[in-house]
């Protein structure tokens, strides 16, 4: 009754090519970028904003940009942390180096490192594909790792290998508050992730996807193996570096080489797979369920009344939430997207059965 197309006439093609052709659509996302921005920050505390809100937003950042490189260009990469590495070193380093440039430009500048990393060491991938293109990502997190923890110059030459954020401006005005730091960290996410949107329907995007389902018919109609695949690991990069960024400035403060290692790159394979493959809101889907259900496991005896140890709940908490992901892999293998979408095929026949 309230989600039905009908009357909704398209009389331009670019009223047929938008991101939203169904009204409900957007004004849905149009209220929740209100609620989020206007709403939020009236409730919200500092663990929420810290430990939930912040940290959902920023991976969901790095899930798109896994999700374009192997959702939508099917190319399997195991280098998500080492390239999120490179945003952050890199932004830190313009940061110190050059302190008067723009808080924006840091990150994108620390997004664009990460692209011509991508690229180096996405040319692989005009070779080899599926686990061996995987084993060679993986390779580039080593290396990556090994790379910021022994050539002390990213470091600043610390001692202790590890680096610091000093204070943050934005046009003059300090994000020294979770809140202001949540409100940018949002708006930097929405347009990025609108953009991707939009990427994915575009003839580039169309491209990914033919080299996706099959590269030698994509090949054999005209789509360049070097054009497609090296411009998919490009945006994607540039997506990770910049959620790396984002990462080590505001939500760790301080970090060294470890706090991108490989079981950073898993847990956003893991988002995507979770969220749903070629999906932008599956990216959002997998960071919230990742971020939320362990702290969900880790506050569930407090409730029920159960004493249990720290390194108990800590196993305990690892265990189910393995089991849930297998769970759920066997019950939805396409991801919490496709059950979003297969809640709206419903909205859309109520109250009419099918």
């Amino acid at each position: 009754m309230f989600y039905r197309e009908a009357g909704q006439f398209k009389t331009t093609y670019g009223s047929d090519e938008a991101i939203f052709p169904i009204v409900q659509d957007r004004w849905f996302v149009i209220a929740a970028i209100a609620f989020a921005v206007l709403v939020v920050p009236l409730f919200a505390g500092q663990y929420l904003y810290t430990e939930v809100l912040i940290p959902v937003l920023i991976l969901s950042l790095a899930a798109i940009g896994l999700n374009i490189l192997t959702g939508y260009c099917g190319q399997l990469s195991l280098g998500t942390g080492g390239f999120m590495a490179v945003g952050a070193y890199a932004a830190y380093n313009l940061a110190l180096r050059v302190p008067e440039v723009n808080l924006i430009l840091v990150f994108l500048f620390g997004g664009l490192m990460s692209m011509l990393v991508g690229i180096l060491f996405g040319v692989p991938s005009l070779r080899i594909k599926g686990f061996y293109l995987a084993v060679a990502t993986l390779a580039s997190q080593f290396f990556l790792e090994w790379a910021f923890a022994r050539i002390k110059w990213f470091t600043n030459y610390a001692p202790s290998g590890s680096v610091a954020v000093g204070p943050i401006e934005l046009f003059g005005i300090p994000i020294n508050s979770p809140e202001r730091k949540y409100l940018f960290v949002f708006i930097l996410v929405a347009v990025l992730a609108l953009t991707a949107k939009n990427l994915v329907r575009s003839r580039v995007g169309r491209m990914w996807m033919a080299m996706r389902d099959m590269d030698i018919a994509a090949e054999i109609i005209g789509i360049r193996p070097l054009h497609a695949k090296l411009s998919a690991f490009a945006v994607s990069s540039f997506y990770v570096g910049v959620a790396g960024a984002l990462w080590g400035f505001f939500r760790l403060g301080s970090w060294e080489p470890l706090a991108f290692d490989v079981n950073r790159s898993f847990q956003i394979l893991f988002m995507v797979i979770i969220g749903g493959l070629s999906s932008i809101l599956g990216s959002f889907l997998g960071a919230a369920f990742i971020v939320l259900v362990p702290i969900f496991l880790n506050q569930l005896p407090g409730w029920l009344g159960v004493g249990l140890s720290t390194a108990t709940i800590s196993h305990l908490e690892f265990m189910i939430f393995g089991a849930m992901i297998v769970f759920f892999l066997i019950v939805e293998p396409r991801g919490l997207a496709r059950l979003w979408a297969i809640a709206k095929e419903k909205l859309r026949l109520w109250p009419f059965p099918y």
